[in-house]
């Protein structure tokens, strides 16, 4: 049995870095939110959406990686509540905040998956992409015949397929550090006192 230094600091970890975790993630998940939703409108105004085919899949992991992000908000919260129990005299047991703190590890590792499977199918995409690009500066040419519209030759890398690779990093990055925070977390319950 722990003594009551030992809670109490245990106690205060929890509290501080489910703190911590919460709101770097908050503030990610902000930026992933405003991301999609810019990729979703911004793609639906784009003059040749269906060349981004390819980005589908992509952006779908990034999407549910995201989810994953969002229940892992919530389980912050719990950490911060389980450090808060631990404090009074109603506090749950060793194994019980162990299996809390496994879960949210569980999830940053699903999510952590989920993003970087997306994050290969975005660069594929892109790679497929950028090599179809004609030399240049630019990356694409009008090509006009006299007397005619020009057609565009290439496929140009645009800056909103270039800002789904910024939204799956920005996941990827807030599951990472609930991953180092609950790696920590769980360290600091199982070392000895």
């Amino acid at each position: 049995m722990a003594d009551r230094l030992d809670l109490q600091l245990i106690s205060a970890a929890l509290r501080r870095l489910g703190w911590v975790r919460f709101w770097v993630q908050v503030a990610l998940g902000v930026v992933v939110v405003g991301v999609l939703t810019f990729n979703n409108i911004g793609g639906r105004l784009a003059a040749n959406s269906s060349r981004a085919l390819g980005l589908g899949p992509g952006i779908s992991l990034t999407t549910f990686s995201f989810l994953l992000l969002l229940w892992s908000l919530w389980h912050s919260w719990m950490v911060v509540r389980c450090g808060r129990a631990l404090d009074s005299p109603a506090r749950p047991s060793k194994g019980e905040t162990a299996q809390m703190l496994k879960r949210g590890l569980l999830a940053d590792l699903v999510g952590i998956t989920l993003a970087v499977v997306g994050y290969q199918s975005l660069a594929g995409s892109l790679f497929v992409q950028a090599s179809q690009q004609v030399p240049g500066f630019f990356g694409a040419q009008i090509q006009a015949t006299p007397g005619a519209a020009g057609r565009l030759v290439g496929l140009p890398i645009t800056s909103i397929e270039m800002l789904s690779v910024l939204g799956n990093t920005q996941v990827l990055f807030a599951h990472l550090i609930g991953l180092w925070i609950s790696l920590w977390l769980l360290q600091r319950i199982y070392r000895p006192s």
